[in-house]
């Protein structure tokens, strides 16, 4: 019992100057705030759905390639164009993300 009653003061000797003390005025947020983070949300999605644009182009265009080179091997060079159109979209998404970014302050 003794050893319980040593606990308690003892917990409240170290507790008592904490709860006394004034609390302090919350400080300003130290971040960019919410719109910064909205930037850069958007910044993604941009980068994103342009690379699931470019994949899903990419997947249909090179399976009709392969296709269409199994019966005429020497319109392989041609292929390889319409293969390099879709990449058009990723960059262009990234043009995007630079522009979003370089909004943030």
């Amino acid at each position: 019992m003794r050893v319980l009653l040593v606990g308690v003061v003892m917990a409240l000797l170290l507790v008592a100057p904490a709860a006394a003390a004034p609390e302090e005025a919350p400080a300003a947020p130290a971040g960019l705030g919410l719109g910064a983070g909205l930037l850069g949300l958007a910044a993604a999605v941009a980068v994103g759905l342009g690379a699931l644009g470019t994949a899903w182009a990419q997947a249909r265009i090179g399976s009709a390639a392969a296709g269409a080179m199994a019966e005429r091997p020497e319109i392989g060079g041609r292929l390889l164009i319409f293969l390099a159109l879709p990449e058009t979209m990723i960059i262009l998404g990234f043009l995007v993300a630079f522009f979003v970014i370089g909004r943030i302050r």
